[in-house]
C-alpha cells in the first residue's frame, strides 16, 4: 500500500462529488475541499450547495468557496494546507500558476475525454453529438493551458446508441472515480512517465448554447437524433409547431428510403405518420422518429401517453417550424 497523499480537492457538480467520496473511501487523506459559490437554484432561487459541497459537509471537512483563485490572499490559504497534491474535476475557475505550482506533486485534472480529443468545457455532449462511438477519462497532469497537459492514466469505454449525455456522464463518473483512484496509488510511478499529448487528433469541446438546441429538420436524421440525445437532460433540444414550443427527449433515426407514400416529396419538418409507437418527421435525410417529448407547461412524456390523454393533435402533413439561417 503505498504512503497516503495528503490531498485538496476541487469540484462543483455531481460529477465531481463522485470523484471525491471515491478519493474518501481510498487511504488518501482529504484535508481540504474547494467548490464553487452556492448558487441561486430551483424554482425559488434558493441558495444551494454544490453536491461536492454536500459531500464535503457529510464527511465534517473544510469547505472553501472563493469567487477567484488569482489573489495572493487565495494562494497563501492554500499553502497553509501544505498539500501534496490538489485534485481538480469539474470545479469551473482557472487555476493560476501560482495555485499549479504550490502542492508538492503538483495538480492533476480527471477530463472527461481521450484527450487531446475533446478538450474544453462539454466532451461528453460533442462525443454523443459527433457520433464518437468510443470515449473515456483521461488523468492529467495540469498546465496553464486549457487540458493540455501530460497525461498520467487513461481509461476507455464504449458510447452506445443508447447513451444520452445523461447516462453517459453517470458511466464516465464511476469510471473515472475507479481510476482517479488506481492513479494515485500509483501517483510517483505515473509522474516519472508521464506521456505528453499528441499534436494530432486536437478537438476542442465547446460550451454548449441553448441557440444550439432548436431543431434544424433540413439536417439529417442521424444528426438530430444524435443531437436529441447530446442535449438531454440539458439544455434538451426543441422545436415549434403552431406556435408551441415543443421539446425533444427521444428519438431514433430511421435513414431506410422507405419515408412513407410522402416522404419523398415532404419538406423537412412534415409529419409523416403519428401513432402510438412515435412521431415519425421527414429530415433532410431520412426521417427520425420522436418517442418522447414535452409539451408546454407539461412534464415529458411518451407519445403513446399524449395520444392516449389526448393533448396535442399530431396531424400527418403538418409541419414543425424551420430554423432560420
Amino acid at each position: 500500500m503505498p504512503k497516503p497523499l495528503r490531498v485538496v480537492f476541487a469540484g462543483t457538480p455531481p460529477f465531481a462529488a463522485a470523484h471525491l467520496e471515491a478519493v474518501l473511501s481510498s487511504h488518501h487523506d482529504v484535508v481540504a475541499v474547494y467548490t464553487q459559490p452556492d448558487r441561486p437554484a430551483g424554482r425559488g432561487k434558493q441558495l444551494t450547495a454544490s453536491a461536492v459541497k454536500q459531500v464535503a459537509l457529510s464527511h465534517s471537512l473544510p469547505v472553501l468557496q472563493p469567487a477567484s483563485l488569482k489573489t495572493q490572499d487565495e494562494v497563501a490559504v492554500l499553502a497553509e494546507l501544505e498539500a501534496d497534491l490538489l485534485i481538480v474535476v469539474a470545479y469551473g475557475l482557472i487555476l493560476p500558476l501560482p495555485i499549479l505550482a504550490l502542492p508538492k506533486q503538483g495538480c492533476i485534472n480527471v477530463h472527461a475525454s481521450l484527450l487531446p480529443r475533446w478538450r474544453g468545457a462539454a466532451p461528453i455532449h460533442r462525443a454523443i453529438e459527433s457520433g464518437d462511438t468510443e470515449t473515456g477519462v483521461t488523468i492529467m497532469q495540469m498546465d496553464p493551458g486549457l487540458d493540455t497537459g501530460d497525461m498520467l492514466m487513461t481509461a476507455k469505454m464504449p458510447i452506445e446508441p443508447s447513451h444520452t449525455t445523461g447516462s453517459l456522464t453517470y458511466d464516465l463518473q464511476r469510471l473515472g472515480a475507479e481510476t482517479l483512484v488506481s492513479a494515485l496509488n500509483l501517483l510517483d510511478s505515473l509522474q516519472s512517465t508521464a506521456v505528453a499529448q499528441p499534436s494530432e487528433g486536437v478537438t476542442y469541446a465547446h460550451k454548449i448554447t441553448k441557440d444550439e438546441a432548436m431543431i434544424d429538420w433540413a439536417e439529417p436524421a442521424e444528426v438530430i437524433a444524435r443531437k436529441v440525445r447530446a442535449f438531454n437532460p440539458a439544455p434538451v433540444c426543441f422545436t415549434s409547431l403552431d406556435g408551441q414550443r415543443i421539446k425533444l427527449w427521444e428519438a431514433v433515426a430511421d435513414t431506410s428510403d422507405d419515408s412513407g407514400d410522402s416522404g419523398l416529396s415532404a419538406p423537412p419538418g412534415t409529419i409523416l405518420s403519428s401513432d402510438k409507437t412515435g412521431l415519425k418527421v421527414q429530415t433532410g435525410a431520412g426521417a427520425v422518429t420522436i418517442t418522447r417529448l414535452q409539451l408546454p407547461n407539461k412534464k415529458p412524456m411518451s407519445i403513446a401517453d399524449i395520444i392516449n390523454g389526448q393533448q396535442i393533435s399530431f396531424s400527418r402533413g403538418s409541419c414543425f417550424e424551420h430554423k432560420s439561417t
